[in-house]
């Protein structure tokens, strides 16, 4: 990206909290905390000032399919960047000390994140849509597997995790590709290029309805998914133009009928969540307890009217041409095209090119999203979870018949 003058770097770990064992849930998401607390001969306050020092910034996170630690600087500083990265995947300390104290943050951030009713009410969603399996589990993990972590469990979760078989390094930015593969190979040659075995059965999906009761909230929120095909699959592109009539934007259907003519909720949308072997397509709302029947109606409707007929043409347009834009966009980024370069390589093995992304929302048809979305939502697949005030309200089955 030459006309940029930034550089986004980034070694993902093929590996996330949907491979760890019962006992081991979150500790992919505490090995991602505990690497910053010192790592190639520099503590926690030295990789600080490491990457102030180059006016860059320094993230990572945790997913249900990967680690990832990125950094963005100066295209002029990306040698130094690379050296803090990779020490911080190849040579964390794991101070003792700092184990039981990073253990105590992060059941804090536990508490905060439940604080947060879209938070909340995404877990007790994915806990119940894939009941029993890994990726249904929380990322950051219970207090209980949180506070049984020890230094010796860390390491050797890290030593089996953490190796060259398991990464995928990107980069973005003002950058020439083989001088960047030459600094690559100086951090990361000669390393054990074994690749941790997967061998999980896919997950899936439980058409559960859940009502949790949380009498603090002001507003319910709820979570109407089904099932969905997994990332790889050739029929995702349907499914994004399918969720971007759906709730994708200003012009969906859920926001114009739920929001702007009926005055139900301020936030409601759509999403499309993809993995390696499954997925799930789902519809989110907040809203009033008194409305929240007629947004589930309502939302029932539009999914009906999908899987019953042909969507307009001028509405099939508009889905598109709201996905190319959200694209396009998004990649002007350094840091979102090295995140995309990582997610391609990570599912398809190989990169796809923008024009040929943009080539394959083009050729979806309406018949296409109309045969994807009658697949789709059938009313023994439709998973709910609502939370908030419920004062005795619930759901069953017959009330989600279309």
């Amino acid at each position: 990206m030459p006309h940029v003058r930034s550089v986004s770097v980034g070694v993902w770990v093929d590996r996330g909290s949907r491979h760890e064992s019962p006992e081991e849930n979150g500790l992919s998401h505490f090995t991602e905390h505990m690497v910053f607390k010192g790592a190639g001969g520099r503590s926690a306050e030295e990789i600080a000032c490491s990457i102030d020092a180059i006016g860059g910034y320094l993230d990572a996170f945790t997913t249900k399919e990967s680690v990832a630690f990125t950094a963005k600087v100066l295209d002029e500083h990306l040698p130094r960047a690379l050296d803090i990265v990779s020490d911080l995947v190849l040579h964390p300390a794991f101070p003792e000390g700092d184990v039981e104290k990073e253990k105590g943050v992060v059941l804090e951030e536990r508490k905060m994140d439940e604080d947060n009713p879209d938070y909340l009410l995404n877990e007790i969603f994915t806990s119940s849509f894939w009941p029993g399996h890994a990726i249904g589990r929380s990322i950051i993990g219970t207090p209980d597997s949180i506070g049984s972590f020890s230094r010796g469990g860390l390491q050797s979760f890290f030593d089996r995790t953490f190796h060259a078989g398991n990464f995928i390094i990107t980069a973005a930015g003002r950058l020439d590709h083989n001088a960047f593969v030459r600094l690559v190979e100086e951090r990361f040659g000669g390393l054990d290029a074994r690749r941790s075995p997967v061998q999980e059965p896919a997950p899936s999906p439980a058409p559960a309805i859940v009502m949790h009761d949380k009498p603090s909230l002001e507003q319910v929120h709820l979570s109407l998914g089904v099932g969905a095909h997994p990332m790889a699959d050739p029929r995702r592109f349907a499914g994004y133009v399918l969720s971007a009539m759906l709730g994708g934007g200003f012009s969906s259907r859920l926001f114009l009928k739920i929001r702007e003519r009926e005055g139900l909720a301020y936030a409601v949308f759509s999403d499309l969540s993809l993995y390696s072997d499954t997925g799930c397509m789902s519809v989110y709302a907040g809203t009033s307890l008194e409305a929240a029947p007629q947004v589930i109606r309502l939302a029932l409707k539009e999914l009906r009217d999908l899987t019953d007929n042909l969507a307009p043409d001028e509405e099939l347009r508009r889905a598109k041409e709201h996905l190319k834009g959200s694209l396009m966009l998004s990649l002007e980024s350094t840091s979102s095209r090295m995140s995309n370069l990582a997610r391609q390589e990570k599912y398809f093995e190989r990169s796809l090119s923008l024009d040929e992304v943009l080539e394959h929302i083009e050729e979806v048809s309406a018949a296409q999203v109309r045969a994807l979305a009658a697949d789709l939502f059938q009313q023994d697949r439709l998973a709910l979870t609502v939370l908030g005030d419920l004062q005795g309200w619930s759901v069953n089955r017959d009330d989600l018949a279309f």
